[in-house]
């Protein structure tokens, strides 16, 4: 190859890398969200078509009955640890609190550099477990559910999206960011099916529909 041809090539290459990063097509979050894989979608099919369909019933709902941020790691509760997980660049104190870092939040696609921004959703809300079986669970299991890092239940989200869910389910309420969905109706049915908790058949039939175009 000659040196003249060797230019140039160099050259077309350098214009054509400069043009896609100019349309974004490089530019993707600072930092993103490590929520465990979720389920394929044909387990997620499996799975929801073995749920049990019964209605909902809050009678009792405390969010007090469902322990939340425990010791995870060292000195990191679990909210704390989730905040390392799905940031990035992430530093903390000695009591393990975030003091700078980068939070993507996959339900409407907004960067956040101060950790009081991001909130830990449960991706299946706890009032919404408790209609679905909780209630009838001791608190041993409650607080194993409410501070789940292994199962894709726990997210570090953009605080007011997080309240603005509260305690829907997909019947109701579904990430702004279309294509996060798949993810979110996933991790929905696979942590349904882990605790064995029911759905209403509102809440299913949004499941099947959404779950019919992943």
């Amino acid at each position: 190859m000659s040196k003249l041809y060797a230019r140039r090539r160099l050259s077309i290459l350098a214009a054509l890398t400069a043009f896609v990063a100019s349309v974004g097509l490089f530019n993707g979050p600072t930092a993103s969200a490590a929520l465990p894989t979720p389920v394929s979608a044909a387990t997620a099919r499996t799975y929801l078509a073995s749920l049990t369909v019964a209605t909902e019933n809050r009678t009792g709902y405390d969010r007090d009955l469902f322990p939340t941020w425990d010791t995870i790691e060292g000195t990191c509760n679990t909210r704390e640890y989730i905040l390392k997980r799905d940031g990035t660049n992430v530093t903390t104190d000695s009591a393990c609190t975030a003091t700078s870092g980068s939070w993507y939040s996959p339900y409407d696609g907004a960067t956040w550099s101060a950790a009081s921004d991001v909130d830990i959703d449960h991706l299946v809300p706890l009032a919404e477990a408790w209609d679905s079986g909780a209630s009838k669970w001791t608190t041993a299991q409650r607080e194993a559910l409410a501070n789940d890092v292994t199962r894709p239940q726990l997210l570090a989200v953009t605080d007011n999206v997080n309240q603005s869910k509260g305690d829907q389910d997909p019947a109701t309420w579904m990430p702004s960011r279309t294509a996060y969905r798949c993810t979110y109706v996933r991790a929905w049915v696979q942590v349904k099916h882990y605790y064995n908790l029911s759905v209403d058949s509102a809440e299913k039939s949004a499941l099947t529909n959404y779950l019919s175009s992943c």
